[in-house]
């Protein structure tokens, strides 16, 4: 195995420049050949706009160019093949250096000032709707801090013999006294594919127990998303979060076009799965001829939740196929229905998923095949939110 190093922290007394200090301080851009062919890999950074003094690392398989964001919790900024790019345009014209957004505002959202990614973790302590306490301060703030939080340590990796890349980055989520939290994301490519596998592994490096919660929130906008593109999942049930996403539930899975004005709307699932216990979901445009599929191990994903926010394109017209350990409700609801992971001191739990970019009508004729062989049984659509899942349920 080949390996560089770009960010390693030192846990030492050495000076404080040493900290921060890329490894490589020359190091801006790679050529890595494996069996299959061949990668350039740029280390690059932003000097303009609320992205200015981010650092991004884009990684080209010859196939597909994906941009990775270390500063933001490992995000995925966008994909590219040839001319199409997978993603979506939001209106805070990021990717927002992690410093601008004001995770902790009163408002509980503040947040979504930096919203932006193809991929970003909700989590790690909580993932889903803010939460206040008795005084109305934020306990949980909407989707958590991880998102927000710069790689602690980011390297590459290759295997060349067989054939892949891996890079590889790790993010703290902590506050002494309180809790600790460790994710390691690796990132593995293949050349001249279009995949990114996915292998998350969050630990709670302390000795006395914790929680955590994780959800992906894969977002996609044109040209993906436009009016007719579909949902095709294999599903168990299905049930709207709220009053809102029950005035659609019988079209849940269409997408219309961008309309001025719309109010979001929520699914929450189960899926089916093979013999492996891996789901799929895809969104589809309107012909078949591209498309965006999600396969996650539900042994630690058990959850799947679809956000449609087909508003103007100005407004940000994006679908959200998101994968989870839970749903986005409050932390204490989650609690309450024994949806949030338990971890002992020094335990950790891994999650696996896969992202294929589809770039033609033989691809997403594939995943979709491989989906409805999934629907080995019709799926049970609620009407109304069930209490079980939602908060909102009457």
């Amino acid at each position: 195995m080949t390996r560089w190093n770009l960010i390693h922290r030192r846990s030492s007394i050495d000076p404080v420049l040493e900290h921060s200090k890329p490894v490589d301080e020359e190091l801006r851009s790679l050529h890595v050949e494996v069996d299959g062919g061949a990668f350039h890999i740029d280390w690059s950074q932003w000097s303009d706009g609320k992205s200015m003094g981010m650092k991004c690392l884009t990684v080209d398989n010859g196939a597909m160019r994906t941009v990775i964001l270390p500063e933001r919790g490992m995000g995925i900024w966008k994909s590219q093949i040839q001319e199409i790019e997978y993603g979506w345009q939001s209106p805070v014209c990021g990717p927002v250096h992690p410093s601008l957004v004001p995770v902790g505002d009163p408002s509980g959202i503040g947040w979504l000032e930096g919203f932006d990614e193809l991929l970003v973790r909700c989590g790690l302590l909580s993932n889903g709707a803010p939460e206040f306490d008795d005084r109305g301060h934020v306990r949980y703030p909407v989707h958590g801090r991880i998102a927000n939080l710069p790689c602690h340590d980011l390297s590459i990796e290759s295997q060349a013999e067989l054939g892949f890349v891996d890079v590889v980055g790790k993010v703290i989520e902590s506050r002494f006294l309180v809790y600790s939290l460790e994710l390691e994301t690796r990132y593995r490519f293949y050349p001249n594919r279009n995949t990114i596998e996915i292998h998350d592994t969050v630990t709670n490096p302390l000795t006395t127990p914790g929680s955590m919660q994780l959800l992906y929130h894969i977002n996609l906008g044109q040209p993906v998303l436009q009016a007719g593109s579909r949902i095709i999942a294999a599903l168990d049930h299905l049930a709207p979060r709220d009053a809102r996403a029950s005035e659609g539930v019988e079209t849940w899975s269409i997408c219309e076009g961008p309309e001025g004005g719309f109010r979001e709307q929520v699914y929450y699932s189960t899926p089916l799965v093979d013999e492996h216990d891996w789901a799929e979901a895809m969104l589809t445009n309107h012909d078949g001829t591209l498309g965006y599929s999600v396969q996650f191990d539900t042994r630690t994903l058990p959850c799947l939740n679809f956000w449609k926010n087909t508003a103007g394109v100005e407004d940000g017209y994006v679908l959200g196929v998101e994968p989870a350990s839970g749903f986005p409700n409050t932390k204490s609801f989650e609690e309450q229905q024994g949806r949030v992971v338990k971890l002992q001191g020094g335990q950790s739990r891994t999650f696996r998923l896969r992202l294929h970019a589809l770039s033609s009508a033989g691809e997403v004729q594939n995943a979709m095949e491989r989906i409805h062989r999934l629907q080995t049984r019709p799926c049970t659509v609620e009407a109304t939110p069930r209490k079980d899942w939602s908060p909102a349920a009457s």
